[in-house]
């Protein structure tokens, strides 16, 4: 099961990829379309997380910060 890292409550627009980046905060960018790229990534909120290893960061459907172990070795 999946744990609340950090509240930030972002709202979710519909068109945009939200993910945790390399400094630990909640960025987005456009997803890309049939012919259209995407990028130009845009920082949304300033969540300052350090990510522990083993753990898949995402950002929740309340737009806070969540974390869930990562399936390995499963048959």
């Amino acid at each position: 099961m999946a744990e609340v890292v950090k509240e930030t409550g972002v709202t979710k627009e519909s068109g945009y990829l939200y993910y945790l980046d390399k400094q630990g905060d909640v960025s987005r960018s456009k997803m890309a379309r049939a012919g259209k790229g995407g990028g130009n990534a845009e920082k949304v909120a300033s969540a300052g997380v350090t990510r522990e290893s083993g753990y898949l960061y995402f950002i929740d459907k309340n737009g806070n910060v969540a974390r869930a172990p990562m399936a390995r070795g499963r048959k």
